[in-house]
């Protein structure tokens, strides 16, 4: 008979294999906390927050008299993921993205 339950504890640091953390691994950065899934003291997946903030670290230049529109450029992002960004982010700058659609929400 399956069971499930829930327990609070304490973070802790816990090493993951690529395997297990998926796509995620685009998402991880220094002090994230997420939630790791278990199973028979295993870990067997990830729960990321539903937002994180990140630095562009490479994009092209920025336009200072862009402003939002259906306009977009690629920009890479400290985990080495690549968002679409509207034309007035440039590098340097931290922004607000969408983990489980990878896609720019704002600045952050």
């Amino acid at each position: 008979m399956p069971c499930s339950s829930t327990a609070s504890v304490p973070p802790t640091q816990t090493h993951l294999r690529r395997d297990v953390l998926g796509d995620a691994v685009d998402y991880l950065i220094p002090n994230l906390q997420i939630e790791v899934e278990f199973f028979d003291g295993k870990a067997v997946g990830v729960e990321l927050p539903q937002t994180i903030e990140m630095t562009v670290v490479e994009t092209e230049p920025g336009l200072k008299s862009a402003t939002a529109s259906s306009v977009t450029k690629p920009a890479k992002l400290e985990t080495g993921l690549v968002v679409q960004v509207p034309p007035f982010i440039n590098e340097g700058e931290k922004i607000r993205v969408d983990t489980s659609q990878g896609a720019y929400l704002s600045r952050a």
